[in-house]
């Protein structure tokens, strides 16, 4: 009768008969100490992580089993010795010599007997390496990241395009002559100026558009669709169109903002194509129709559109001689014309989103391309003026009229010969090139790096730290507007650096807190950029992804290590880490100042894993059970490593 006393006594007295059962009773094979019930299932699924002086073991869980034996060897096959017994399918062996082979086994047992022996793992403990980076994460500093920055333009033409993104732009030249009412649109600059029939072939009014968030709603992504801005829209599609005397008007419509003002017409979806003008709010009031009952400018859309205010406007005078002439914009004009538009799709859709100035580049955040007299620690650049003066519309209107402050970044950096990142296009680049491109991104957020660029040595004549520079002058100015970078590119699509240089500005995109982002290649395919989405996205090969919230996350040696932290606000206790290694050679990072417990799944993208593959992902690099504060890990020469911890 002893053994039905026993199965009614507590858990550690049940232990205590399992530690019997292993050490006097079993080798591995079952033994029935009655009650007419079964032994347990073996045990599947053991793992041995080797620590310092120690050996982590973790296995699955057997049906039936009120606890487990660890049987240890220093030879394969045994004899074994037991070493512990445990209620918990995890054991930290310790007191190990390093440098020594350790075999296990677990056995699971019950008041009825125990399983076979598991299958044998074995690990070698090693003295711990002193890391040569050190990231300290703040868990008490955390923001949510915008679903946003995901993001393409056109994603719908890019090849290899990677998966799970949130976010879409219908931007560029093209669209800055666009006539909703007849899909016509010039190309300016980039073709002869020709207008045609590019965007659509349709003669449904604003199809070209909404073609496109049709597109983006069934692949799950979020809109940004540009409003005409500067003044003249295609009326024709009958080809080039002569800039000997700009603008020729009987080849261009003129934009009204506000259809009120100069009809007393009704908004309609057909609008006659013989008008003089064409109407921007009817436009917004189109499309809002075309997707009837979803509220695609709402303040809670089923799927979220948001409107672009046309495309680099210091340059139309180049881009868009056609419409524009030879003289540029002033920035006073071009401040008017924004509140106009805004207004009258205000008026129409209070809580649309709207993105603007979306700027070229530096020089037009800077001094509007020449016009303003801007000093490097003034507040004398156009970003004071814009938002200054959109400030006091807005109070005026009662309402933000620009939700968003728009520029592109294309790296100016070079590799200190004379090489524009942008333009290295090769797979086979020198060290300094390679250098140039991983190090670039620093130039958005960075204080402390100085790129090889005319911005640094002839203007600025210190670090750009650009994403810095403008929060600073939206908090002075116009507090709580959003941030967006809708085109952008580092280089190197053909090469690893590439990879590093799209996973640090995705990573640094999270970490400054900007609300949209857009990717835009300058190559009909750029598989190694594009792998730095999926260092964030899908990194596991399906729907892994990065945490929603950002954690600071600080670097002992940012020029040779970054580490961007994230948690997930649906899953307690998991963190995901995306780790960039810009130097040479192998870094020893640990990653400090999180209690991490759990297992943490290992995948890695280099030169090597990259050279067969395609499209370019990361692969499994293992994984290892975690816990405490600190957690340590070899980052390869020139990779991207991305941790999964949970």
């Amino acid at each position: 009768m002893a053994h039905r006393w026993l199965a009614r006594k507590s858990p550690l007295s049940l232990l205590a008969l399992i530690s019997a059962i292993f050490l006097f009773g079993c080798t591995g094979l079952p033994f029935n100490i009655g009650g007419g019930g079964n032994p347990p299932a073996t045990p599947t699924g053991l793992r041995a992580t080797a620590g310092n002086a120690q050996v982590t073991l973790t296995w699955l869980a057997s049906s039936g089993a009120s606890g487990y034996g660890i049987r240890r060897s220093t030879t394969s096959g045994g004899p074994y010795a037991v070493v512990a017994t445990t209620a918990a399918t995890t054991y930290s062996d310790t007191n190990l010599t390093n440098g020594t082979t350790y075999y296990y086994v677990v056995w699971a047992a019950n008041s009825h007997g125990s399983s076979a022996n598991s299958s044998e793992v074995s690990a070698t403990p090693v003295a711990a390496v002193a890391a040569d980076v050190t990231i300290t994460i703040d868990p008490t500093m955390t923001h949510a990241i915008s679903p946003y920055i995901y993001g393409v333009n056109s994603f719908s033409s890019i090849t290899g395009a990677p998966p799970l993104l949130t976010f879409d732009r219908a931007g560029g030249n093209r669209w800055t002559a666009y006539n909703w009412e007849t899909n016509a649109s010039n190309a300016g600059s980039d073709y002869l100026y020709q207008s045609d029939a590019y965007l659509s072939s349709s003669s449904t009014p604003a199809e070209a558009v909404r073609s496109f968030i049709a597109a983006d709603q069934n692949a799950g992504l979020a809109s940004l669709v540009t409003f005409q801005l500067q003044g003249l829209v295609s009326t024709d599609e009958n080809g080039p169109v002569s800039i000997a005397a700009p603008p020729d008007l009987t080849r261009f419509k003129q934009v009204v903002d506000k259809k009120s003002t100069q009809s007393a017409a009704t908004f309609t979806l057909t609008p006659p194509t013989t008008g003089a003008n064409v109407y921007m709010d009817e436009f917004a009031w189109a499309l809002d129709r075309n997707f009837s009952g979803e509220s695609i400018f709402g303040a809670s859309p089923v799927h979220a559109t948001f409107i672009s205010l046309d495309n680099e406007p210091e340059l139309w005078n180049t881009t868009h001689l056609e419409v524009q002439g030879p003289t540029r914009i002033t920035s006073d004009a071009y401040i008017t014309k924004t509140i106009t538009l805004t207004e009258a799709l205000k008026d129409q859709f209070p809580n649309a989103i709207i993105f603007g100035p979306v700027h070229y580049g530096f020089q037009g955040l800077y001094n509007w391309q020449g016009e303003l007299a801007a000093t490097p620690t003034g507040a004398n650049w156009f970003p004071d003026k814009y938002l200054a003066a959109l400030q006091t519309a807005s109070t005026t209107y009662g309402k933000n009229l620009v939700d968003v402050y728009d520029f592109h970044w294309y790296s100016e950096a070079t590799d200190g010969s004379g090489n524009r990142v942008i333009n290295l296009t090769s797979s086979t680049l020198t060290d300094a090139q390679v250098q140039a491109i991983v190090q670039s991104p620093r130039s958005l957020w960075d204080s402390t790096y100085t790129e090889n660029s005319w911005i640094t040595s002839s203007v600025l004549g210190a670090p750009i730290n650009i994403l810095g520079r403008l929060q600073s002058k939206i908090n002075a100015q116009f507090p709580g507007m959003k941030i967006a970078i809708t085109e952008y590119n580092n280089g190197g699509g053909q090469h690893i650096a590439g990879t590093l240089a799209e996973a640090d500005n995705l990573g640094i995109l999270g970490s400054q807190g900007l609300f949209a982002a857009s990717y835009w290649p300058l190559n009909t395919s750029d598989p190694y950029s594009l792998a730095g989405f999926r260092a964030f996205r899908g990194f596991d090969g399906s729907t892994a992804c990065f945490g929603d919230t950002s954690l600071l996350a600080t670097s002992s040696s940012i020029q040779d290590v970054a580490v961007y932290a994230s948690s997930d606000s649906k899953t307690a206790g998991r963190y995901v880490f995306v780790a960039i290694n810009r130097s040479t050679v192998t870094k020893v990072t640990a990653i400090s100042g999180l209690a991490l417990s759990g297992t943490a799944h290992v995948y890695q993208m280099t030169a090597a894993t990259a050279q067969s593959q395609s499209p370019i992902a990361p692969v499994s690099a293992g994984q290892m059970t975690v816990s405490g504060s600190t957690l340590t890990v070899s980052l390869p020469p020139l990779s991207v490593t991305t941790i999964d911890v949970q």
